[in-house]
């Protein structure tokens, strides 16, 4: 098993290597000059310039990736045009607002999702199993954003019943030891802080959730399908097991394979329609800050992020590599 880690953490420099070289040309072909996004209505042509030679824009573009790759090499991501604050720090302040919302919204697309899918496959052909298919589909083409400004519009605006946008009440006086506001409002027992970022995380997590929900739906229900014609469920059924124990030992464990896998690629995916849950919600998150980069130009934040989002998608899928052995012992890694 840790060969395996380590094979696999080795084959992940190769694909960083190919995703700087693409990075690098991407946002370079972006329409539009930083300097001049960073000037504003202040852009003259000699303020451009400057502008230009400080960050090195002016040199051919070899000597600027192999410029940008060493200090890549130096645990150095650069530092962002538009605030001078350095990449990785800035990633690191606002990764917790991500991850909770990711979490949450994780949590809400496996505690449904595993459930509906195994109901579903245990009444095919049903009007429950059409039901919930149907549903499952609808969640599939939904647009993140839409159904976003749809939560807002009826929790929110017509109900009045949930907040619309970021992370907690300004007007709370929490105190902040991680940046994960549920668990410092419980680190502090600060209740009603915490209670708050809940409310606050209830209509993002549901709006980024809802597309891994049917999709892990659709998974475990086809998975589970495929396992109740084995002949070892039928067995296990005949000899008069209860019916809990058998979805417990039999079904669900021998289908979890390709949910975790599902599960593992939603994970990493989360990221990516974090961009405009957060952009909808004023969530202040890497996918926000990430928005707002691309419109400005922010060549080292684009890059850095992109780049360390990719390690923790890689990372991610390495830990449910890791984990077949432990839910199947007929897995093992060579």
């Amino acid at each position: 098993m840790l060969r395996f880690a380590l094979r696999r953490l080795a084959l992940l420099v190769p694909v960083l290597l190919g995703l700087s070289v693409l990075l690098f040309v991407w946002v370079r072909a972006l329409p539009g000059e930083p300097a001049r996004s960073l000037l504003g209505q202040r852009a003259t042509p000699e303020g451009i310039a400057r502008v230009n030679e400080v960050y090195g824009f002016n040199d051919p573009l070899l000597q600027q990736y192999g410029s940008y790759v060493w200090a890549l090499l130096r645990g150095d991501f650069g530092s962002s045009i538009k605030t001078g604050q350095p990449v990785l720090e800035s990633f690191i302040e606002k990764f917790p607002g991500t991850v909770e919302l990711g979490v949450a919204a994780l949590l809400f697309a496996v505690v449904l999702g595993i459930p509906l899918g195994y109901y579903a496959a245990r009444h095919q052909g049903r009007l429950l199993d059409t039901t919930i298919v149907s549903g499952s589909l609808i969640g599939v083409v939904t647009p993140v954003f839409f159904l976003a400004i749809l939560l807002k519009l009826v929790f929110a605006n017509w109900l009045d019943l949930l907040p619309t946008s970021q992370r907690q009440d300004p007007r709370i006086d929490a105190t902040h030891i991680t940046n994960f506001y549920v668990l410092d409002g419980l680190l502090t027992r600060e209740w009603d802080a915490a209670l708050d970022a809940l409310t606050h995380l209830v209509l993002p997590a549901v709006a980024l959730g809802t597309i891994p929900l049917a999709i892990i739906v659709r998974i475990t229900r086809a998975a589970v399908a495929d396992v109740l014609n084995e002949d070892y469920v039928r067995t296990a059924e005949s000899k008069g097991l209860s019916r809990m124990l058998v979805s417990r030992r039999h079904i669900l464990r021998n289908a979890m394979l390709p949910v975790m896998t599902t599960i593992g690629l939603q994970a990493g995916l989360l990221f990516s329609g974090a961009v405009l849950t957060e952009s909808v919600f004023a969530w202040n998150g890497i996918g926000r800050f990430l928005f707002d980069s691309i419109g400005q130009r922010d060549y080292p934040v684009l890059q850095g992020y992109i780049l360390l989002i990719a390690i923790i998608y890689a990372l991610i899928n390495l830990t449910v590599d890791m984990a077949y052995g432990v839910v199947d012992p007929r897995v093992r890694v060579s």
